[in-house]
């Protein structure tokens, strides 16, 4: 004797659905273009991590505004193979991007990055903040 054909195919989206909201809390699901980040509050201060394997300082743009901090990373690849031809060329051009909004209000003066190995690193002090937007040097 055979089952109803769709319990089964509710019981599959009900595991999907929870794979799903699993991914979403967990952090799990990526968008695409997307920087994975990692954001902990230490109680003094935000840290966000986020991995940027192959780009250099000058490629991220870092910009802190209304309590939401913007990554923005771009590369270009112009280099030419002089000694033949391309048999594949899929390292050209990457762009990524994430906005991180921050639970509380952070000291804008005193946020500082840094960039070690394609991981970013940005410290964001807890405290009162201002309005204006910021952008923030990488070192």
């Amino acid at each position: 004797m055979r089952g109803n054909p769709f319990n089964d195919i509710e019981e599959m989206l009900d595991r999907i659905s929870r794979q799903v909201e699993g991914g979403m809390t967990s952090g799990g699901l990526q968008v695409p273009g997307s920087v994975p980040v990692d954001v902990a509050d230490t109680g003094e201060e935000y840290v966000v991590t986020a991995d940027l394997p192959g780009y250099e300082t000058d490629d991220i743009s870092l910009t802190l505004s209304e309590g939401t901090l913007r990554l923005e990373a771009n590369r270009e690849h112009e280099m030419e193979y002089t000694e033949g031809q391309y048999i594949r060329r899929e390292r050209t051009r990457k762009t990524a991007s994430r906005r991180i909004r921050l639970p509380d209000p952070v000291e804008e003066n005193s946020v500082s990055a840094g960039y070690e190995n394609g991981v970013l690193t940005v410290r964001l002090p807890k405290v009162g903040g201002g309005e204006e937007s910021r952008e923030i040097d990488i070192e």
